[in-house]
């Protein structure tokens, strides 16, 4: 790829965060002016959120030809497509789907979506959005070396790489964990128990959550590797009331029980021992 081209004037979220994805594909400059002809079919350019055309074999990313009652989605979910990405961004990227929304709909439609008043929509504003789209729209041309060409290749490296990290971390755990019942009947508990294996990821807790997500399951609690020592976390998840880890505070083996009760620490490895803390720290009705 050559360049991307996208609208002049205002920049909004959607251009911008696309325009981040392909500088960290392809380090090439951005050009904000209307699209050629040529540029339209040249697929060494990427046209982005304008031209009127989507065709990714051509590289020409726009979504304002859809129909007014297409499903909404924007010139970011467009090139996240292309890039094989949409679908873990839309599991792992909760911003992702009101971002599509409020861009195709407006902040009205887009509160009501929410379900949140419109004053709701100007809450969330940061100055980092604000500071960011309004210099990248200040100038017409954008190369290595310019500090905001710089920082949107951050952005889109930081992107992918949580994307494509986070898939790897939720596959690794749908591999090696397992869900365990603690206790009997319906009143058990259920916890998923994430073994330690080799090697293991530099964070090993990190994707449990999502695993659980993906399996709609409902979970009570965890079990999980501690990355600060040999033996394992216990915590609640989604701060099931069912646990209170202050109960094992004075077991030999446990070392921290925070006070509020929602993770522990322990030294102990054995999978038994480790189900017995929990039934400990099940608060019983």
């Amino acid at each position: 790829m050559k360049s991307i081209v996208t609208h002049p004037g205002s920049a909004h979220k959607d251009d911008l965060l696309a325009c981040c994805l392909l500088i960290a594909q392809h380090e090439v400059p951005v050009y904000r002016r209307e699209p050629t002809e040529d540029d339209l079919n040249n697929e060494e350019i990427a046209v982005v959120d304008v031209g009127g055309e989507h065709e990714p074999s051509r590289s020409n990313f726009d979504h304002h030809q859809f129909p007014r009652d297409h499903k909404p989605i924007c010139a970011l979910s467009l090139v996240l497509k292309d890039l094989g990405l949409y679908d873990d961004a839309r599991q792992f990227c909760e911003w992702l789907e009101p971002a599509e929304w409020f861009d195709t709909r407006g902040p009205f439609a887009t509160a009501k979506w929410l379900g949140v008043d419109r004053a709701v929509m100007n809450q969330l504003n940061s100055p980092i959005d604000i500071t960011l789209l309004r210099r990248f729209a200040q100038k017409n041309e954008w190369q290595r070396g310019d500090a905001i060409w710089e920082m949107m290749r951050m952005i889109g490296e930081d992107l992918v790489m949580f994307l494509k990290t986070l898939r790897e971390r939720v596959d690794f755990v749908a591999e090696n964990a397992e869900f365990i019942e603690i206790g009997e009947g319906n009143d058990s508990l259920s916890v998923l128990f994430m073994p330690r294996c080799e090697p293991m990821p530099d964070d090993p807790s990190s994707g449990l959550i999502r695993y659980i997500e993906s399996t709609g399951r409902k979970v009570d609690g965890l079990i999980y590797p501690d990355r600060r020592g040999s033996g394992f976390g216990l915590s609640r998840h989604e701060d099931s009331s069912r646990l209170d880890f202050t109960r094992i505070d004075g077991e030999p083996d446990v070392h921290f029980a925070h006070a509020r009760g929602f993770v522990a620490k322990t030294s102990a490895t054995d999978l038994d021992r480790l189900k017995e803390l929990m039934s400990k720290a099940e608060v019983v009705s």
